[in-house]
């Protein structure tokens, strides 16, 4: 998946995603960094909405899993289960979720149980910059399950 087709992805099934503004900056097995603008996003302090920071980046994490699934083939539901969002400082301008990749360990334990169960769930950690500062940090856990023949 390209960075082109993940957007169209994005904002054609989560509508979120273009009323933020969301564009993705870069994709790959690895990476996934989503950006958007401060104008889409504002709270009443002109600064970046809480609930926009902490949505931005639960969709890079949850791409970076949809990503990396799709890139050895694997079509599943994907889901958050869980998620921490730590606010480190205001957001006054444009921002970047950066999902970065588990361990190779973590992912094959994760791919292991969905193998074996139909389900497997994996932790991801995503920083939220602005320009240079670190602004916030989101722990989640993410959940894959295997479609039912119905869906």
């Amino acid at each position: 998946m390209n960075v082109d087709s993940l957007q169209a992805y994005l904002h054609r099934h989560i509508p979120l995603c273009a009323a933020m503004g969301t564009r993705v900056a870069k994709v790959d097995p690895a990476t996934v960094r989503l950006v958007a603008p401060l104008e889409s996003n504002l709270n009443h302090r002109a600064t970046a909405f809480g609930g926009s920071v902490a949505a931005l980046a639960i969709l890079a994490g949850w791409a970076l899993v949809h990503v990396r699934l799709r890139s050895e083939g694997i079509d599943v539901h994907t889901v958050i289960q869980r998620s921490q969002v730590e606010y480190v400082e205001a957001i006054g301008g444009a921002f970047e979720a950066r999902a970065i990749a588990p361990s190779e360990s973590r992912w094959l334990r994760f791919r292991s149980m969905l193998d074996r169960w139909g389900r497997g769930r994996v932790g991801i950690r995503v920083e939220v910059w602005c320009g240079a500062a670190l602004a916030a940090v989101l722990e989640g856990d993410f959940v894959s399950i295997q479609p039912s023949p119905e869906s």
